[in-house]
């Protein structure tokens, strides 16, 4: 029966279903919702709803205005159909923003636990790795993984998942560092469920919520790291559609066909502005202080 109270204790409690459709309520989650949406549905459908080959050259139509016959978004240097490379190219701007996301969250997420719950000299060295790494911009720390590494998928992954563990840890520690302060902290150490089960049964259950908004919130943040690395040649080889890539290319042509680039361009800001406003919505629905303010 006791086992019971401390498990209760130390479940976090679920906001209902009704409180994310009042969340969503909201113009701007609303709008992060339906760019994200979009972006997903041409990611998952894009050989569906491509008009044309995203690699299939044409040097014969090169720099294609917009609205050109059989090619509403123009084409770019090597004749390419605009639309169709920036609808395939969202999969794998999804993929390069999501994929080290996860795999940060994993990984800091229990560097932070062990930080926070363990303390003393522990928490201290991960502590100051931490400060090392922040210590560098993102996009320089991840310029230099990926210069080391090579240019590929895998390497972009890699440079951008060490450079989100410490953000993550951090406010994981920080949340685990509250919560092990708890009454039902100590009511579990009393049963003998030891620091281990306590730590990952009830303490790390509680600081799953953060965990979300800053995966959302990162996620937003990714995609802007992830095209500055493929501009800067980092990213995948050519011909792959990618809209880092596409930025680069058009910047050849600003001046007589400005549209290849500032396509490119506003794909990848406006994805990054929907992930941040699904972040905004996960944090309003998740945080207490903002749903009973609402």
């Amino acid at each position: 029966m006791a086992a019971g109270v401390v498990q209760e204790t130390a479940s976090p409690k679920r906001p209902a279903l009704s409180g994310w459709l009042s969340t969503l309520t909201k113009p701007t989650h609303v709008t992060g919702v339906v760019i994200v949406g979009v972006v997903v549905f041409c990611a998952i459908f894009a050989d569906l709803i491509s008009p044309h080959d995203p690699i299939l050259a044409d040097p014969h139509q090169r720099y294609l205005a917009l609205f050109s016959p059989g090619h509403v978004l123009g084409t770019d240097e090597l004749g390419r159909d605009v639309l169709s490379r920036l609808i395939h190219g969202a999969r794998f701007a999804l993929f390069v923003a999501v994929a080290p996301t996860l795999i940060a969250l994993v990984i800091g997420g229990l560097i932070g636990l062990m930080s926070g719950y363990v303390g003393g000299k522990i928490d201290a060295v991960i502590m100051r790795v931490f400060d090392v790494v922040f210590a560098f911009p993102g996009v320089l720390l991840a310029l230099g993984i990926g210069a080391a590494l090579g240019a590929g998928m895998v390497s972009m992954i890699i440079a951008m998942v060490v450079v989100t563990i410490p953000e993550v840890g951090r406010l994981v520690r920080g949340s685990v560092l509250g919560e092990k302060e708890q009454p039902y902290v100590e009511s579990a150490l009393t049963l003998g469920l030891g620091h281990f089960r306590t730590a990952t049964l009830h303490v790390a259950p509680n600081v799953v919520s953060p965990l979300v908004v800053i995966g959302a919130l990162q996620t937003g943040k990714n995609v802007i790291l992830a095209a500055s690395l493929s501009f800067l040649g980092l990213g995948v080889k050519p011909p792959t559609p990618d809209w880092g890539a596409m930025l680069n290319g058009g910047r050849a042509a600003l001046l007589s066909a400005p549209h290849v680039a500032t396509l490119a361009g506003l794909a990848i800001v406006t994805l990054t502005v929907g992930f941040n406003l699904v972040g905004d919505a996960v944090r309003d629905h998740l945080d207490p202080r903002v749903r009973n303010n609402s």
